[in-house]
């Protein structure tokens, strides 16, 4: 496999993993703009645009809302949010931008929560500007990750490196004939869309000790979360998965109700876990249906209207 990869540097596989990756930037890269013009338009004075950029940014990770309030009584209780810690970053960014104390300390304090939800948005390996890279380049990270892997036996890390089509198909292949040990598999920043998660689906679930699927970072929505879904309901498929991390895609702020439940189903050894009812495992087949319909969000979910917060700050 590894001299097939090899092989594989034409312009025809630059344009085809061009063409896996999409057109344009990823959804992160837009994201981490943003900050960066946060952090530029603070340093300016103009926290104006600052706010109207969050507002962007915000509505851009799924959590609704143009004020304050919207944000810290409303949706704070998004049920089963994909990424908890950005939705933390961005109250506290919030919270910096609507109550300012003094000048320097909101560019203080709103630089250093901009750099957290940088570092948190963007790719930490080696690899991280791998869309940059040569096409041959490319092909060596993926062959020597894959090698690593056959040493190690528990962990295939791909994080950051683009992937196209024909490499979709040799990790597909690999994962045939060594994945049956295989218990994490990181594939976030690799420019995977809806498509090619679809061809490697069926590789996936038959993995019997996969625990983790790491997908974080690519160009996947709201249809992959619904077939991860369908795929749960069926015990034979994913039998030891015990979480998928869709955070930072194109519009999945949160996971459905009834692929948590699936997950947990899965881990009976376990007492709980903190996005899901306890009393959704109580019900009937049925009854778990119908509750989690109704329960289940898709980045808008939000508590109902209670009484009205106090102002924050003193204008």
């Amino acid at each position: 496999m590894g001299a097939r990869l090899g092989r594989r540097t034409g312009p025809e596989a630059g344009s085809e993993a061009g063409a896996a990756a999409g057109c344009g930037p990823a959804p992160y890269e837009r994201r981490v703009r943003w900050l960066r013009e946060i952090q530029s338009t603070l340093r300016e004075q103009r926290p104006e645009r600052a706010r109207q950029l969050l507002r962007l940014l915000r509505q851009d990770l799924g959590l609704e809302g143009t004020l304050l309030t919207d944000i810290l009584y409303r949706n704070v209780a998004f049920l089963n949010l994909v990424d908890p810690i950005s939705h933390d970053l961005l109250v506290n960014l919030a919270r910096d931008l609507q109550c300012p104390k003094t000048d320097y300390e909101l560019w203080k304090s709103s630089d250093k929560i901009c750099r957290q939800l940088i570092y948190h948005l963007t790719p930490h390996s080696k690899r991280q500007r791998g869309s940059s890279l040569p096409r041959r380049k490319t092909q060596s990270c993926l062959k020597s990750s894959l090698q690593m892997t056959q040493l190690a036996g528990e962990t295939v890390n791909l994080s950051g490196i683009p992937l196209s089509s024909r490499d979709v198909q040799h990790i597909m292949r690999y994962l045939g004939s060594q994945g049956a040990g295989l218990t994490v598999l990181d594939l976030s920043f690799t420019g995977l869309s809806d498509e090619l998660l679809r061809l490697m689906l069926p590789s996936l679930w038959t993995l019997p000790h996969l625990t983790q699927l790491l997908l974080n970072g690519n160009r996947l929505t709201r249809a992959t979360a619904r077939e991860l879904t369908e795929a749960v309901k069926d015990s034979a498929k994913f039998p030891a998965l015990a979480w998928v991390d869709l955070g930072n895609n194109v519009d999945v702020a949160s996971l459905p109700q009834p692929l948590l439940v699936g997950l947990r189903r899965r881990l009976s050894q376990r007492t709980s876990l903190p996005t899901i009812y306890e009393g959704l495992d109580l019900e009937p087949e049925g009854s778990v249906a119908g509750a989690t319909s109704a329960a289940s969000t898709w980045g808008s979910a939000a508590a109902g209207p209670g009484s009205e917060p106090q102002a924050c700050c003193t204008r």
